[in-house]
């Protein structure tokens, strides 16, 4: 009989034998081509398969996917349609209304001012808005729906807004009784036609009781907004004016806007929500109104708007966006045009709120400067690396950033939905089962 050790190592040999099979006959190894891009073709069909099925089952209109790796676009689609009802199908060149993807663009324009030392992270934002000096904190009554008005121990800082960790909330919450005061107050969150300016409703804003105390708590709202009316005060611009000099033309995003020009409009994808029996059906072109939830499918259609929402505004594309977010992820610089520095592109991209959480764990554990970012190891939460940002938006538009992969993808849909759609997850999983290297 063969002793113990004899019949392990027989098996181990035997075992890597079997091993070696298994590698032989899983297939020919990956072209130098899909090496290249990063991506294996056949795998990316699943990918494409994915959306042409939602759209097929009528869970969306149409999309545009877009990944990229090694420093160029390794695939991009567009698929369903971008008028469903008149029959104009999805093209890649789309616009859409991006709503929260807004929100990274303006924190980086906050940051140029931060290093150019118009701005400071601790400088407090009365400086710049006076009615947000001495602020107060709303302590909700055990008797009634009203609130005690107690002072703020401090006041709202520059970082608090970019962190959302400022107090301030959104009216669709539906948070009692904030919700009632935005609502009364004529305060708007930046996803219908706004009346008056950004100043204006910041200004409307800044009278109204905080949830919290500055700096104690995660809670998202309209604190992006108040940076771009920030930015107009320190620049001497509107936002789109500051947008369009300062990030938009030197990153040649020609698509990317607050106001859609009027030879563009018939580019802009229709905007859809859920019937009862969550097949897709068409917003039409009044206010569409969900609980506290208020928007609207032209609001980026006004001729004349002055409303620019720094939190929620503006329309683009996915190749346009792809080049901001090639930005980021090269540290700062694309094509020889450098908007940030590196060492600021990795403060915006780390943990700024300690051990606070945020109640969006699909876009990482914590939080930096306009976006989640994954800390921890996200198997299986998530096949993403750690160091990953990514943000979404209202309307189901999406990215994703992932250095150690030298990799970001963009999923933009418009279809307005209570929660992200399982599809975005989906996708994502399937683009990393695409990646080769």
């Amino acid at each position: 009989m063969a002793s113990i050790p004899r019949c392990l190592m027989l098996a181990g040999v035997l075992g890597a034998s079997v091993a070696g099979c298994v590698l032989f006959f899983k297939g020919p190894p990956p072209s130098a081509e899909a090496l290249a891009k990063g991506f294996e073709e056949a795998k990316l069909e699943r990918l494409d398969a994915l959306l042409q099925d939602a759209v097929e089952s009528r869970q969306i209109a149409g999309s545009v996917a877009l990944l990229s790796r090694y420093g160029r676009v390794g695939h991009l689609k567009a698929v369903g349609w971008r008028d469903a009802e008149a029959q104009v199908p999805m093209t890649t060149d789309t616009l859409f209304r991006i709503v929260s993807l807004t929100k990274p663009i303006t924190c980086v324009a906050v940051m140029m001012l931060v290093e150019e030392g118009k701005l400071r992270l601790t400088d407090p934002v009365s400086k710049f808005i006076p009615e947000f000096r001495s602020p107060g904190v709303g302590i909700p009554s055990l008797v009634s729906w009203g609130l005690q008005v107690r002072p703020a121990k401090r006041e709202i800082t520059i970082r608090d807004l970019l962190t959302n960790t400022s107090g301030l909330t959104y009216r669709f919450w539906d948070l009692q009784p904030w919700s009632s005061l935005y609502r009364s107050a004529g305060i708007s969150d930046g996803l219908n036609h706004a009346p008056g300016t950004s100043l204006e409703n910041v200004r409307r804003l800044a009278r109204q009781p905080l949830m919290f105390q500055p700096g104690s708590f995660w809670g998202y709202g309209l604190s992006i907004d108040v940076l771009g009316v920030v930015v107009e005060v320190v620049s001497g611009q509107d936002l789109e004016t500051f947008f369009r000099e300062r990030i938009f033309t030197p990153l040649k995003m020609n698509d990317t806007f607050f106001y859609v020009p009027e030879e563009k409009k018939d580019r802009l994808a229709a905007l859809y929500i859920p019937d009862r029996h969550g097949k897709v059906r068409r917003v039409g072109e009044g206010l569409a109104t969900v609980g506290e939830m208020e928007f609207s499918a032209t609001y980026p259609c006004e001729r004349y708007g002055r409303y620019f929402s720094g939190g929620a505004g503006l329309v683009s594309t996915a190749s346009d966006y792809a080049r901001f977010l090639q930005m980021l992820l090269n540290g700062g610089e694309l094509d020889g045009v450098r908007l940030l520095q590196t060492e600021t592109i990795t403060q915006m991209t780390s943990n700024q709120i300690g051990y606070m959480k945020t109640y969006f764990p699909q876009y990482g554990d914590s939080f930096g400067y306009g976006f989640g970012v994954l800390t921890v190891d996200g198997k299986p939460l998530d096949v993403a690396s750690t160091g990953t940002y990514s943000w979404g938006g209202l309307f189901n538009t999406y990215f994703w950033v992932d250095p150690k992969k030298d990799l970001f993808g963009v999923l933009l849909i418009q279809l307005f939905t209570i929660g992200d759609l399982p599809l975005r997850q989906e996708f994502k999983k399937r683009a990393y089962d695409s990646l080769v290297g």
